[in-house]
């Protein structure tokens, strides 16, 4: 099983443009043998089967590497670590952080980063509307958190001057872009394909206005 999760994760990887290396592909198969581990007794994630996690979870995550702004990220509602670990693994130069309000998948988080080795990467265990750390992020992803309007709203004020917000979806969220507070303006939507996946997946770009007319990047 080992063999055969490897080969598809270097075989999607290589799909996407990103070169792991073979440390990089170890750390990800170790996390998974965590995350099997951790699911049994915590519920981690409802799919049951590991070869739709490295399509579903692993390959879902790193494929948005390529079009996101370069520093600190903040992952809200990180549950079973992603996008966030994924992208701490493949990006070790990347600072990020993993939020989540549950104590117990902080824990499993906390878990993963210090058996994983991942010097770049650190959990909270705190709400989002609570979490205002200093200096404040570059990028706040979301990958099931909320909807586009509590994502923004509860999440945005960690994102610091000219930041981005980014939200993982999967079919294009015409209705809760509709619904954006006052506030927060649309940047772009970015159709994504994943490889081994046959789903819709897109990311949602928001600015805050204020920052967007003062003319930040």
């Amino acid at each position: 099983m080992i063999r055969e999760l490897r080969a598809q994760l270097e075989s999607g990887a290589a799909e996407l443009g990103l070169d792991l290396g073979p440390q990089g592909v170890d750390a990800l198969v170790a996390f998974l043998a965590l995350l099997d581990k951790w699911n049994r007794v915590y519920n981690l994630t409802a799919i049951r089967e590991q070869e739709k996690w490295v399509t579903h979870h692993l390959l879902d995550s790193l494929a948005i590497i390529a079009h996101l702004p370069e520093g600190r990220l903040l992952d809200v509602g990180s549950g079973g670590g992603f996008p966030g670990i994924p992208i701490a693994i493949a990006q070790p130069e990347r600072k990020v952080t993993l939020l989540d309000s549950n104590q117990k998948k902080g824990a499993f988080l906390r878990q993963a980063v210090a058996e994983l080795g991942l010097a770049n990467a650190q959990v909270a265990t705190e709400r989002a509307e609570d979490h205002r750390p200093a200096p404040a992020y570059d990028v706040v992803v979301s990958r099931a958190f909320s909807d586009l309007a509590d994502f923004a709203s509860l999440a945005g004020p960690a994102a610091a001057p000219g930041g981005v917000l980014v939200a993982m979806k999967g079919v294009h969220p015409h209705e809760e872009i509709a619904r954006l507070p006052s506030g927060w303006t649309l940047g772009k939507v970015q159709e994504l394909r994943i490889p081994g996946l046959d789903a819709t997946r897109h990311l949602v770009f928001l600015h805050s206005r204020a920052l967007s007319a003062g003319g930040a990047r």
